[in-house]
């Protein structure tokens, strides 16, 4: 992680921060403030502790990642050189504001659909931002949320792309079973009800529904608990899911429920950072 962040400054100050460099006495040392603008739950506060430790700032941490803060909180207290806390405030305070919106909108999310089922995971997709993957899934875990896969080795799922190359559902889970190791799940993307049982049958461990009105899905977990096959699979539900028809999607007797809209429709939660004094 350290490594990403270090890059990420170096792309933003390009040569030097000129006005810095204009203005500031390299050894002038200062207390920085950063504070909440708005509600919302926090995120991003250990990456920013590792991101200050690096440039050898001290910080003080009075919230903490997961928790809920409001309009004025005081989140963290910075000293060190005027310099260094200048050059990586926009760095910082854009990843905690973008992973606090995730962990907002995810603990939102997850509230309203566990009204309906008590059970029910709110996982996030692989609908992130390249390089920036990492701080998007940690946000939603600390929102609550699942992280889902992380990358193409964390589980073989199977798609609706690979289904049309090999041009069968119970041919495409013998192929995956036979070439993964015994210690990965294997996840078959459906579009229909038939293809959803035939991928329970074939022995998938995790089904997902994908595109499917909530009706449609309702009908499929009646149909697999008919056939005995309900609890073989893990049931999975997305595409067009969000937060105003998640109570629905819910109510219908799925396990999971993931939303590419929790990483890719969240609002930053406005954070800034305040020099208060010069020591």
């Amino acid at each position: 992680m350290i490594d990403v962040i270090r890059e990420m400054i170096r792309e933003d100050v390009g040569f030097e921060d000129i006005t810095t460099d204009a203005l500031i006495d390299r050894d002038m040392t200062v207390k920085a403030d950063v504070i909440s603008r708005e509600e919302g739950v926090l995120a991003g506060v250990d990456v920013a502790e590792v991101m200050v430790l690096d440039f050898g700032i001290e910080i003080i941490k009075w919230k903490h990642d997961g928790d809920t803060i409001k309009e004025g909180d005081r989140i963290l207290t910075l000293e060190g050189r005027a310099y260094d806390i200048l050059k990586i405030e926009r760095t910082m305070l854009n990843l905690m504001m973008r992973m606090s919106g995730i962990a907002t909108l995810t603990a939102r999310v997850l509230s309203r659909a566990r009204r309906y089922s008590g059970k029910v995971r709110i996982a996030a997709t692989r609908k992130t931002t390249p390089g920036l993957q990492w701080f998007e899934k940690q946000a939603v875990k600390i929102g609550g949320g699942d992280t889902h896969r992380f990358r193409l080795d964390d589980c073989a799922m199977i798609k609706d792309n690979h289904i049309a190359i090999v041009g069968d559902v119970e041919e495409a889970v013998k192929r995956v079973r036979e070439h993964v190791s015994f210690t990965k799940k294997v996840e078959v993307e459906v579009e229909s009800p038939e293809d959803a049982v035939t991928a329970a049958e074939a022995g998938a461990d995790i089904v997902l529904l994908d595109n499917m009105s909530p009706e449609v899905i309702e009908h499929i977990v009646g149909e697999l608990k008919r056939r005995g096959l309900r609890d073989r699979v893990i049931l999975e539900a997305s595409g067009g899911i969000k937060p105003e028809n998640i109570d629905r999607y819910a109510s219908t007797g799925v396990d999971v429920i993931s939303m590419g809209f929790i990483t890719n429709s969240a609002q930053p939660v406005d954070l800034s950072l305040e020099i208060r004094a010069s020591t």
